[in-house]
């Protein structure tokens, strides 16, 4: 039997319009349509995956850190098959960098009934791109970090994963408890049924706090972040390009459009 823990996220649609906040230049959440990640969708999938060779054995639960609207990606993994979720709620989260992040989670996680046996989570969030968190919740947890998997294998006390990075494809084996990133390759995520929908509506909830973490407002948030955007600068717009009449010398000209920009 394996209990898995599966990190999620609520993110702003990424077909929306994003925008910073005046004030810290962060990410103006109310601004956009929310959404789960999509490479979380992926990591809820494959938990159950996982559960359902297993004989249905085992539980998956998924754990968020965000604002109260962050309860309908919960939903939409609940949905799917989860069977219960960990809700990090507070004000005081605001502005968090990496780091906070990542020592909020592994506190998170160890308020989870029953413990631990894998954890799952994206390799990146796409409001964030940092791709560090999932291997720096498991430092803070001490547990092994097998990252970028885009093959997931739980059998006999120990994880296997098939690792894909631009560097090539390799293959890790770690023994449990251990965490696991996963890429976008990993699956295809099911379709929330009817009967699903429906039977989330009855799945617990926690709610939790930062002090039932033990974690005080100076630990977390824009103020003790180990990083401060100081200034934004849009991005300027994309000048028109340069059309080429065909006259016999095209080719010429391209080459001489090249040689100024100095591709060539």
């Amino acid at each position: 039997m394996t209990n898995i823990v599966v990190l999620i996220k609520q993110v702003p649609d990424t077909w929306s319009e994003r925008k910073l906040t005046d004030g810290d230049f962060t990410l103006d959440r109310e601004a956009a349509d929310a959404v789960l990640d999509e490479i979380n969708e992926r990591a809820v999938e494959e938990a159950l995956q996982i559960r359902e060779k297993e004989g249905a054995e085992g539980t998956v639960t998924v754990l968020t850190a965000g604002p109260e609207r962050a309860t309908e990606a919960i939903s939409k993994a609940l949905s799917m098959g989860a069977d219960k979720a960990v809700h990090l709620s507070d004000a005081a989260l605001h502005g968090s960098c990496a780091v906070q992040t990542s020592k909020a989670l592994a506190k998170l996680i160890g308020t989870v009934d029953g413990g631990f046996d894998l954890v799952l989570a994206g390799n990146e969030a796409s409001d964030g791109r940092a791709g560090a968190v999932p291997a720096m919740v498991a430092d803070i947890l001490g547990v092994p970090a097998l990252t970028h998997a885009r093959e997931v294998t739980v059998e006999g006390g120990s994880v296997s994963v098939t690792r894909e990075t631009d560097d090539g494809v390799t293959k890790l084996t770690a023994e449990l408890p251990a965490l696991v990133s996963v890429n976008e390759k990993i699956n295809e995520p099911r379709y929330p049924s009817f009967k699903g929908i429906m039977a989330a509506k009855n799945k617990p909830v926690d709610q939790v706090t930062l002090a039932d973490l033990g974690l005080g407002p100076n630990q977390v948030g824009w103020e003790g972040a180990r990083q401060q955007i100081t200034d934004v600068t849009p991005a300027p717009e994309r000048e028109a390009g340069e059309k080429v009449v065909d006259e016999g010398d095209a080719h010429e000209k391209i080459v001489a459009f090249l040689e100024e920009l100095k591709v060539i």
